[in-house]
């Protein structure tokens, strides 16, 4: 038996019946059913391994060699390489198709949205993507599966192939500035949008949570679909508790 409230799932399927020019955001939460932790939840990677998190700093990764070696290391056993979409990153597909979707912007760097077979051109990844990787001093830049070869047969801090320099997986690490284009498309999309569906983010990560106030005060509708309380429960118009996998398909009618 579901444990979703049904006079809030029913109230969020009726915006979206409603809206016309949709913009998502996601987070962490939409591929924990994937198997794919969180960072900082109970079971999240860093809250189990605080050791991890010196691996998404950029300087501790350009300065210590052996923090670099722990990263490639953790990268050849990461959950990403044998995970799914699961029927929340499929649900999503109901808005392609009723052509209501602006824009979908994900925190999250597994891909999993490309995997379901969202369109790539409405797809910001903010954090970037673990399914690349990228040299950072010059412009070389790989599928992830090609340096992890080359960790499996023995280098275990792979340099760039063009200019010998570091090769870090292509996501922004704490102390990278985002990119600043995608934050001005997603902020435009937030200003034109009719309805802000935020799924499985704490929106406690800035600037982007920062399109949800942006929807608001532009008029935008406002849906909350989380696990557990976010810091922007209070600006939604309707916030579903509970899982993501399950609440999706009933809200978009998927």
């Amino acid at each position: 038996m579901s444990d979703l409230d049904a006079a809030q799932t029913e109230a969020a399927r009726l915006l979206v019946a409603d809206a016309e020019r949709i913009v998502v955001l996601t987070g962490a939460g939409i591929s924990t059913d994937s198997r794919i932790p969180d960072f900082r939840g109970p079971q999240g990677v860093w809250t189990k391994n605080p050791a991890a998190e010196k691996q998404a700093t950029i300087q501790n990764y350009v300065a210590d060699p052996e923090v670099r070696r722990n990263a490639w290391r953790s990268r050849l056993d990461s959950p990403v390489w044998g995970a799914e979409p699961n029927p929340g990153h499929y649900a999503l597909l109901q808005l392609e198709r009723l052509r209501k979707l602006s824009l979908l912007i994900t925190q999250n760097i597994d891909g999993l949205h490309h995997d379901a077979g969202s369109d790539p051109d409405r797809i910001v990844e903010v954090h970037g993507s673990v399914r690349e990787v990228v040299c950072l001093s010059c412009s070389y830049r790989d599928p992830m599966q090609v340096a992890l070869d080359r960790v499996r047969l023995g280098e275990d801090d792979p340099a760039c192939q063009d200019c010998g320099g570091i090769l870090k997986s292509a996501t922004i690490s704490f102390g990278q500035s985002l990119v600043v284009e995608d934050l001005q498309r997603a902020e435009q999309a937030a200003r034109n949008c009719d309805l802000l569906l935020a799924i499985g983010t704490t929106l406690a990560v800035y600037p982007i949570a920062n399109v949800v106030p942006v929807a608001k005060q532009t008029g935008a509708g406002v849906i909350i679909v989380n696990g557990s309380p976010t810091e922007m429960d209070d600006l939604a118009d309707v916030v579903v508790r509970g899982s993501i996998s399950d609440a999706l398909p009933k809200i978009l009618g998927a």
